[in-house]
């Protein structure tokens, strides 16, 4: 096992397919393809979040009440972000699809891609692959988008999403599997 240099940013979105994904079998070579990273990436993330205490030593279950901590009470430090300039772009955060009938805001926040007719105040994503990933996947992208709620939103936007966050936890957990 390679020497453990600290949790990055495509890590939490690892977990957050696992979640997804629910109780549906996957191999890494899946979390791979669905994320739009490499197979070895997977192995060293799912290493790096067992070193962290995120997963159980199978790599296969997410510890999700630790996970809820470390997002609400630490992402936006460990992977803060600045809304940037005006671009076209896939919701996120407080409007996104999951958030959206929360709040009502003039700012929009957006993860930049071209193919997109929002427009808002780019945030950078947590890993590059994050809009592809999001398209296939609508609860990887709710999880995602609540994630980004976590690193630039404010108090009370926070509370919702740490709600939201919860409740779509709580039923990937619970869902039979096929």
């Amino acid at each position: 096992m390679k020497a453990h240099k600290g949790m990055r940013p495509h890590d939490i979105a690892v977990l957050l397919k696992i979640i997804a994904l629910g109780k549906q079998d996957w191999m890494n070579k899946d979390l791979a393809a669905g994320l739009h990273i490499s197979p070895s990436e997977i192995t060293e993330s799912l290493s790096r979040s067992q070193f962290a205490g995120l997963v159980n030593a199978s790599r296969k279950k997410v510890f999700v009440l630790a996970l809820e901590d470390f997002l609400v009470y630490g992402l936006r430090y460990v992977f803060p972000v600045q809304p940037g300039a005006l671009v076209k772009g896939m919701p996120t955060a407080h409007a996104a699809p999951v958030l959206q009938s929360h709040f009502s805001s003039d700012e929009m926040y957006v993860w930049p891609d071209a193919h997109s007719n929002e427009r808002g105040m780019m945030i950078e994503p947590l890993y590059p692959g994050a809009v592809e990933a999001a398209k296939e996947d609508s609860i990887f992208y709710d999880l995602l988008a609540l994630c980004d709620v976590f690193r630039v939103g404010k108090v009370r936007e926070i509370r919702q999403a740490k709600v939201l966050f919860q409740q779509i936890t709580n039923y990937k957990n619970h869902v039979p599997s096929h």
